[in-house]
């Protein structure tokens, strides 16, 4: 596969209020190939994997989590990534999916989500907590049409787009961020209010920050600042087609040890995408790979691995403990 995005059918459409990149690109960032994986680094940072803290253990619960998955594509052909990275998913046996979004190109129809999602990623369908991306939004049928009929009442349990469900000690959040109005808005602040776990975790397509071809999206910045003030823990996105962890940081792209961490997770099948501008705050970006996030939540921290399809380990993160 290219390293560069296909011509697509659809321009590419992007949520209300997106406006241009946003943050100051690193001076100095350095490519290297290493093991047949493109990887980027700001000058002066290491790019191996930190080493977990002392003590650190496997989670609780295990939860698996990718954005921008099936191609139009099945395991009969030899190019086809989606049903590699469900095997990964299948081996891992997770308690829950997360999906960021995309889950079907390219537009999204259920005629498509049956002829090639659910050939992969529909084994754990009843598993999956999926939000919408916005190639769900190109349906000539209708915006979300073919996702919404596809997934039901899993997408939407309560009618709407977003909702949010309890896993032990922590508190998912899943947001539609093709619509981040105010009724959304709204919803969150109360959804956030009545939270009485002590872990929160949330998820949505479009990432407020980015390293990669579309770059920051202000679109989440007031969700960021919800979640940043109930001090949430971790946010995951996909939308750019790598693969790209942050330190935590404010809604403001400023580093802050009481911030939130981002991972950006976009590498569940779909072509991948250059890296392009370096954001602060960004500790590893992976492109030209493949495979699934594997998240080890605690009773009060967590961390998480990227393992890629050919079952090798890409990245681990550092272990964080919930606020």
């Amino acid at each position: 596969m290219t390293s560069t995005p296909r011509a697509e059918k659809h321009p590419r459409k992007h949520p209300k209020l997106t406006g241009p990149r946003w943050g100051i690109p690193a001076a100095g960032a350095a490519l290297a190939l290493v093991g047949g994986v493109v990887m980027w680094s700001p000058v002066g940072r290491a790019d191996a994997a930190p080493e977990r803290a002392a003590g650190a253990q496997a989670g609780g619960f295990t939860a698996v989590a990718a954005g921008d998955i099936a191609e139009r594509c099945t395991a009969d052909d030899s190019g086809c990534e989606h049903p590699r990275t469900a095997a990964l998913v299948k081996k891992i046996n997770p308690a829950f999916v997360m999906t960021m979004g995309d889950n079907q190109y390219d537009d999204a129809r259920l005629k498509d989500f049956k002829a090639y999602y659910d050939t992969s990623w529909g084994a754990f369908k009843d598993t999956t907590h999926p939000v919408a991306g916005n190639h769900e939004t190109y349906d000539p049928d209708g915006e979300l049409s073919g996702y919404k009929s596809y997934f039901g009442d899993v997408a939407y349990p309560k009618g709407k787009s977003y909702y949010s469900y309890d896993q032990d000690n922590w508190h998912f959040i899943a947001l539609d961020s093709n619509s981040l109005d105010s009724a959304q808005t709204d919803w969150l602040k109360a959804d956030l209010a009545a939270n009485s776990k002590k872990c929160v975790a949330a998820y949505w397509h479009h990432p407020l920050f980015s390293s990669g071809e579309h770059g920051n999206n202000p679109v989440s910045r007031p969700v960021w600042k919800l979640l940043y003030d109930a001090k949430a823990e971790l946010v995951l996105n996909g939308h750019d087609h790598h693969y790209e962890r942050f330190a935590p940081q404010d809604p403001d792209g400023n580093a802050d040890k009481n911030g939130i961490v981002e991972l950006l997770g976009g590498m569940g099948g779909a072509n991948p995408y250059k890296i392009e501008e370096v954001q602060p705050n960004s500790e590893k970006r992976l492109t030209d790979t493949f495979g699934v996030v594997k998240l080890n939540f605690t009773d009060d921290g967590f961390s998480w691995d990227l393992v890629g399809t050919d079952g090798n380990t890409k990245d681990s993160s550092p272990s964080y403990r919930c606020h």
